[in-house]
């Protein structure tokens, strides 16, 4: 069967096929380049507008709470999403407890510090108590008591450090003097050595623990050592030097002449013999021997008559 064809009438023509439109990814990714951002840790995400989320995000709303203290009630305002420490804070200026001191108490139970306000369900108009806790109270005067402990003995520490380090420059001086040759007067190296003792002293008085007690032991070693270091320079300068480096070079000397001696006196010792009394040939000999001598010395010699018994 033929189809047939209106006469005048052109023939119809074929509806084009559906051809979509691919776009290269250079295109696609310099319209979407406004749209993302990369992130610290390398993840691409959505860019967000600040203003948007600021306009988006609803206001937190501010709540009026009652509370009890004693007898009197006092009505703070605060954010809904604040915690029972902000709202702590905020009573310290009205009831004068600190607020590491203050208990609240919510529906019959106390609540902690870090607690949020809206997860515990305080609302608008809710009433709660304070009350004062001793036991925190003790703890922190504890505390407290600890931590000016540690400050003092921290501060004794530091002016005891600064004293020995305007005393280690005279013990250096000394020793450089002393390794010399040089002799320094002994009571300068006595009273520094009582300066010594007396930080050593002061070291020893102070309590501490922990980091504070490694650093007292440091300085007592140190303090040690100087007076350690002093006592060895003491004996050094007391002991006598040799006589090379003692005595100055001496010039020398002209020889002057010797003296003479004076003449030596000779002394002559004439010795006489005495014969037995009691023989007549002694008394013979000693008459004959007296008569000699008489005769060779000039000075006249006594004689004894002896008579026989």
């Amino acid at each position: 069967m033929m189809s047939t064809r209106r006469k005048g009438m052109a023939p119809a023509k074929a509806k084009p096929a559906f051809i979509p439109v691919i776009e290269s990814p250079t295109t696609a990714a310099a319209a979407t380049v406004g749209e993302w951002e990369v992130r610290p840790g390398g993840m691409l995400v959505q860019k967000r507008d600040p203003d948007f989320a600021a306009a988006a995000a609803a206001p937190v709303p501010t709540i009026r709470v009652r509370v009890k203290f004693g007898a009197v009630y006092h009505e703070i305002y605060l954010s809904s999403q604040a915690t029972f420490g902000e709202l702590k804070k905020l009573l310290s200026a009205r009831t004068g407890l600190h607020p590491q001191d203050q208990k609240l108490i919510y529906k019959n139970k106390e609540r902690d510090s870090n607690a949020y306000l809206d997860v515990s369900g305080v609302k608008d108009g809710s009433k709660m108590v304070v009350v004062e806790d001793a036991a925190a109270q003790a703890k922190r005067f504890l505390e407290m008591r600890r931590q000016a402990r540690i400050e003092k003995a921290s501060k004794s520490i530091s002016r005891i450090s600064l004293e020995v380090d305007k005393l280690a420059p005279q013990v250096s001086a000394l020793e450089t003097v002393i390794s010399k040759g040089g002799k320094v007067p002994e009571k300068d190296v006595l009273s520094l050595i009582e300066l010594l003792m007396t930080q050593l002293v002061k070291l020893d008085g102070v309590v501490a623990d922990g980091d504070l007690k490694l650093q007292r032991r440091m300085q007592e070693r140190r303090v040690q050592k100087y007076v350690e270091t002093l006592d060895v320079l003491k004996m050094e300068n007391a002991m006598p030097r040799a006589a090379n480096e003692q005595m100055p070079a001496r010039q020398p000397q002209k020889q002057q002449p010797k003296k003479q001696a004076p003449p030596s006196v000779v002394v002559t010792t004439k010795w006489e013999t005495f014969d037995s009394l009691f023989s007549p040939t002694a008394v013979a000999s000693t008459a004959t021997s007296t008569s000699g001598s008489s005769t060779a010395s000039s000075a006249p010699t006594p004689k004894f008559d002896w008579e026989l018994f």
